[in-house]
């Protein structure tokens, strides 16, 4: 059997005027924010996506379901550090991460590299094992219309030698 394993992650939010704007673990200033059950963010969701369905474990729904209260508004942070402790518990190790989120407005250049920080000490790896990129959807659809905002995630993980305790 093949040590490595590939996962893909995909979320989507609708923006919500004068609400918080989640990405990444940080809050970032904007008009609008990522409206959903939790805080909405989608970065972490895609990632989380990405990393369970390479262990075979599901995805985030499966775990972390929008009908349960316990769930309501919570920090997404919380969901990647438990998804990250369940990768340990099934001898997973992370590969690396990358992420592609998309969406016309805020520009999240300036934003990157405390997101990139935020995310690698929620999962106890190197800034060098996540990459973050964001590009805008040209005008077009309901991300062109900044109606909502998507993120695209991708992770390699491997077997480790120790299944934890």
């Amino acid at each position: 059997m093949n040590p490595f394993r590939i996962g893909f992650g995909f979320d989507v939010h609708r923006l919500k005027k004068d609400h918080p704007f989640w990405i990444a673990g940080i809050q970032v200033p904007h008009s609008h924010g990522a409206y959903g059950h939790s805080d909405a963010d989608v970065v972490i969701h895609a990632v989380c996506d990405a990393l369970l369905g390479a262990a075979a474990l599901g995805d985030i729904g499966k775990h972390f379901p929008d009908t349960d209260m316990q769930f309501k508004n919570i920090d997404s942070k919380i969901l990647l550090q438990k998804v990250s402790d369940l990768l340990c518990k099934n001898a997973y190790s992370i590969g690396n991460i990358d992420i592609t989120l998309v969406l016309e407005k805020p520009k999240i250049k300036p934003h990157i590299e405390q997101m990139t920080k935020t995310l690698a000490h929620v999962l106890k790896i190197d800034v060098t094992q996540l990459s973050i990129k964001a590009t805008t959807n040209e005008k077009l659809g309901y991300i062109g219309r900044e109606e909502g905002v998507a993120a695209h995630a991708v992770a390699l993980i491997y077997k480790s030698n120790q299944v934890a305790k």
